[in-house]
């Protein structure tokens, strides 16, 4: 009897063990993180369906191919669930109205730097080098018409600045 009981307390003591040592590789390499998780199924891949260039004092200095989003569904998708956005593209967002339109970096695993640009298509701001999977509201600096999310260090490696101007 006392061997059954002992053989018993060594199968539940072992389970514990291996419980706890599970839990702990979980925690450890990083754990359930449903907010950096990617959607199941395929990436996304990147269509152009544009271009927009950049304008300083009336004249092209830079120009990029992007993806457009132009309805709410598109634009609250944006660059989410992409591994991987070549230097020489980006995501241009149009709204219907000015406004203060921030963004966030929820399930975007990518920095980027995003362009907030005025209804007069002058930019207003630009946040650089935002952090991914981050939540945090990035507002701009004043009324936007359009944004335009490119890599981080896009904006810093083309010299574009506040007053600069695009087109699409």
């Amino acid at each position: 009897m006392k061997k059954r009981q002992s053989v018993f307390a060594f199968i539940l003591l072992a389970a514990f063990v291996l419980g706890g040592v599970a839990y702990l590789a979980g925690s450890f390499s990083g754990g359930d993180k449903t907010a950096e998780t990617p959607a199941a199924g395929p990436a996304p891949v990147f269509v152009k369906e544009g271009e927009v260039s950049f304008l300083r004092k009336g004249e092209t200095y830079k120009k990029i191919d992007v993806e457009i989003a132009e309805n709410e569904a598109e634009r609250n998708k944006g660059l989410m669930f992409r591994p991987y956005l070549p230097d020489s593209v980006g995501m241009l967002f149009i709204f219907e109205q000015p406004d203060t339109h921030s963004f966030w970096m929820k399930n975007t695993s990518i920095p980027l730097d995003i362009i907030y640009v005025g209804p007069d298509k002058t930019i207003v701001s630009i946040a650089e080098n935002t952090r991914p999977y981050s939540e945090a509201s990035i507002p701009p600096n004043g009324i936007v018409q359009y944004v335009v999310e490119v890599n981080a260090g896009f904006t810093k490696n083309n010299n574009i600045q506040s007053g600069d101007a695009i087109s699409f």
